[in-house]
């Protein structure tokens, strides 16, 4: 039986990976060429030009390596189910939680529809193992 804190760092993999993913939509190279010794400690203009990055690989490695700790127990098939399904949700509540985005019905059924398959993979792998 896979432990529960193997499906703990699969979670904390899926949420790195939805920070990881809104650092990746905020990175804007274009900017990279503003900066300059006189700008960059600067909050306004290089943390916000820096910070994207710099999530992007926090996050990222974060995200690997959470999700490399899950896979030791966790069978690899499962776990990148589990691990996709839960990215998106994750994404989906940032995006209608912190980016006022809209929803349907339809969206809310599926995105239902997702966990209830995430919960079904956490109670096969009970079961099975």
């Amino acid at each position: 039986m896979a432990n529960w804190l193997s499906w703990f760092y699969l979670i904390l993999a899926a949420v790195f990976e939805a920070v990881w993913t809104y650092c990746l939509k905020s990175m804007q190279f274009k900017n990279l060429k503003q900066l300059n010794l006189s700008n960059f400690f600067v909050p306004d203009i290089g943390l916000t030009i820096l910070a994207p990055f710099a999530g992007y690989v926090v996050f990222g490695i974060a995200n690997v390596f959470f999700f490399s700790l899950a896979t030791r127990q966790i069978p690899l098939a499962t776990a990148f189910a589990v691990w996709t399904g839960a990215s998106l949700l994750f994404i989906k509540i940032c995006e209608v939680l912190f980016f006022h985005q809209k929803t349907s019905v339809p969206e809310v059924l599926f995105m239902m529809m997702i966990m209830a398959g995430i919960i079904g993979l956490k109670f096969i792998d009970i079961k099975v193992t």
